[in-house]
C-alpha cells in the first residue's frame, strides 16, 4: 500500500505541472480568456494602420492576443475582401470598411457583423463617445457596421492677408461666398476668385456635396433619387455658376490636387475642400502663401452650414469569424479613447470628440483650422456622395448636369435627365 502511494504521489507530481501548463496555453487564465488566439486582420497600407501596429504589442502583453496584419492596396485588399466574404470564409477575422463606397453593399449582404450588440452597452468603451457624423457613416438601417477610424471635413480655405486688405472677415453664407468671389476675381492678372472640384465624378465628393446639404438638398433616400428636386437644382445651378463666373478657366479639369496647387501659388482667393489636404496648400515647403492661409466653417446656404464630415475608414468585424469575441476586443482597444488619442496626436483626425477635446491631439496643427475643424463636427452631415452601391457610376450621372452648367448650358433640364437615370440606378441595386 505505502508502494501504491508513493507512485501515485510522484505522478501527481509530473502531471499537475503539465495541466497547469496546457491550462495557460490553451487561454484558461481569467485575465487573459483569449490567450493564444491569433486575429488576421485585413487593411491597405496607412498612418493609421502604422499606429496600430506600433502600439499592438501592449494589446498582446495585455491579452495574450496576437495580430498579424495583411497588406493590400486599396483594389486588391477589395477584391481579395470580397471573394472571401461571398464564399463565407472565416480566415479574415477584422478588416477595415470604407462606408462610403462599400456600406450599402456591405449591409444589404450581411457580409459585416452588426457591433452594436457588442458595443452599445459598454460604459467605459463609450460608443456615445463618437462623433454623430461619424457613426451615421458607419450605420446602415440601424445597424453598425464598422467603428469610425479616421474623418475629413469640408471647410473653405481662404487668403488672410487680401480679406485683411479688404476690412472683411471669411463668408459666413454662400451668398457672401458669390460675392466676394465676385470681388477678388481678377482673370486679366491670373487671379481668381474661388476654385473647388470641376472634374466629372470627382466633382460630387468632396466639392458639390456640401452646397447640395446647405440648400437643403440631397442625393437620395434608400429607394428614391432626390436630384431633380428644387433644392438640388438650385445647389448646381448655384455651383455651376460660381466656378464658371469667378474659377479658372478649364474648371472642368480640376480634382483636388490641381485646385490645391492653385492656391498654393497664390491664384486664387478661396477654395472649399476637405480639411484633410491642407498641407497641400499650407505647406511652406510647397506654398510661399502657406502663412497667409486661413481656415472657416463651410458658409451657409437657405437650410444653413452643412459641411460633410465623412468617415474614410471603419473597423469591421467578418459575420464569419470563428474567433468573434477576441475580434470584439482588438476593435474596443483599437478605437478606445486611449489608442484614438495616441494615433490623433500623430497627426490623424479620429472620431471621438473627447479626442478633439484634448489639446494634446492637434498641438502640431494650425490652431485656427483646429477650431474649425472642432466646430465643423458638431453641424456635419456623415456622407458626401450617393448612398448606392455603384458610387462611381453614380458619381459620373450626377457629375452631368453640372458639367453642362459649366458650359452655359440648362442646368434643370440635364438634372431631370440625370435623375431618371441615377433612379434607374437605385431600382437595379434594390431587385
Amino acid at each position: 500500500m505505502k508502494k501504491i502511494v508513493i507512485v501515485l504521489c510522484l505522478l501527481a507530481m509530473v502531471v499537475m505541472p503539465l495541466v497547469g501548463k496546457g491550462a495557460t496555453e490553451a487561454g484558461t487564465d481569467p485575465s487573459k480568456p483569449y490567450a493564444g488566439t491569433t486575429l488576421r486582420v485585413l487593411d491597405t497600407p496607412h498612418p493609421l494602420i502604422d499606429g496600430l501596429k506600433a502600439f499592438v504589442p501592449e494589446f498582446t502583453e495585455k491579452t495574450g492576443i496576437k495580430v498579424e496584419f495583411e497588406d493590400l492596396a486599396t483594389d486588391q485588399k477589395s477584391q481579395k475582401l470580397l471573394v472571401e466574404l461571398m464564399a463565407g470564409s472565416s480566415t479574415i477575422d477584422i478588416t477595415t470598411l470604407r462606408p462610403l463606397n462599400e456600406l450599402k453593399l456591405f449591409g444589404l449582404n450581411k457580409f459585416a457583423e452588426d457591433l452594436n450588440p457588442y458595443l452599445a452597452n459598454d460604459t467605459e468603451y463609450d460608443l456615445g463617445d463618437f462623433l454623430d457624423a461619424a457613426i451615421e457613416s458607419c450605420t446602415f438601417e440601424g445597424q453598425l457596421l464598422g467603428v469610425p477610424l479616421y474623418n475629413e471635413r469640408a471647410i473653405l480655405y481662404y487668403r488672410k492677408d487680401l480679406f485683411q486688405q479688404k476690412g472683411i472677415e471669411p463668408p459666413k453664407t454662400l451668398e457672401q461666398l458669390e460675392q466676394y468671389a465676385k470681388m477678388f476675381n481678377d482673370p486679366k492678372n491670373n487671379f481668381f476668385g474661388i476654385v473647388a472640384r470641376g472634374r466629372v465624378n470627382q466633382l460630387i465628393t468632396g466639392g458639390f456635396a456640401s452646397y447640395l446639404f446647405s440648400f437643403g438638398g440631397d442625393f437620395n433616400t434608400l429607394d428614391k433619387a432626390l436630384m431633380d428636386s428644387p433644392e438640388a437644382i438650385k445647389a448646381m445651378k448655384f455651383y455651376a455658376n460660381l466656378l464658371r463666373s469667378y474659377g479658372p478657366p478649364g474648371i472642368e479639369n480640376y480634382n483636388w490636387p490641381e485646385a490645391a496647387a492653385l492656391m498654393a501659388q497664390g491664384h486664387v482667393a478661396m477654395f472649399t475642400d476637405a480639411d484633410a489636404i491642407y498641407l497641400n496648400v499650407a505647406d511652406p515647403a510647397k506654398s510661399p502663401f502657406a502663412d497667409k492661409i486661413g481656415y472657416a466653417v463651410f458658409p451657409a446656404g437657405p437650410a444653413g452650414a452643412k459641411p460633410f464630415n465623412v468617415v474614410v475608414e471603419a473597423m469591421m468585424l467578418n459575420p464569419n469569424s470563428k474567433q468573434k469575441e477576441a475580434a470584439v476586443e482588438f476593435i474596443k482597444w483599437a478605437t478606445s479613447k486611449d489608442v484614438t488619442l495616441r494615433i490623433q496626436q500623430r497627426g490623424l483626425s479620429m472620431s471621438r470628440a473627447s479626442v478633439w477635446d484634448d489639446p494634446s491631439s492637434t498641438k502640431s496643427w494650425p490652431e485656427d483650422l483646429v477650431k474649425v475643424m472642432i466646430e465643423s463636427n458638431k453641424i456635419a452631415k456623415g456622407y458626401d456622395r450617393p448612398r448606392v452601391i455603384n458610387v462611381a457610376e453614380a458619381r459620373d450621372i450626377l457629375s452631368r448636369p453640372i458639367l453642362i452648367g459649366f458650359e452655359g448650358g440648362d442646368i434643370e433640364a440635364a438634372a431631370k435627365i440625370a435623375n431618371a437615370e441615377f433612379q434607374a440606378l437605385i431600382d437595379e441595386e434594390n431587385k
